[in-house]
């Protein structure tokens, strides 16, 4: 079986438009916001109710290799942002167990 490709942004803004039954650059401009105010707000934890939440988590300082020349590093402390699924989107898409 073939994998379809993912939706392109303008698919998403087509498919949002004709759900709520507005214009694709209504959509878009509420996309647009959504995304600017998840930005604005990960540092204190980004929820989407009934999706997953967008937080921000800290990487130990650890060993690493360079693996061109196999050399051992040191891989400096660091955060990353990150986004944990919501119980409610992988039984959405997995069924429950």
């Amino acid at each position: 079986m073939a994998e379809s490709k993912p939706m392109t942004k303008s698919q998403v803004l087509d498919h949002l438009a004709k759900k709520v039954g507005t214009t694709k650059k209504l959509a878009g401009t509420f996309l647009d916001e959504f995304v600017a105010l998840a930005y604005k707000e990960a540092k204190k934890q980004f929820v989407i109710p009934g999706l997953g939440k967008l937080v921000v988590a800290s990487r130990k300082k650890r060993m690493g290799r360079n693996p061109q020349t196999g050399e051992s590093i040191v891989i400096p402390a660091r955060k990353v942002l990150k986004f944990r699924i919501g119980k409610q989107a992988k039984d959405a898409v997995f069924g429950k167990k």
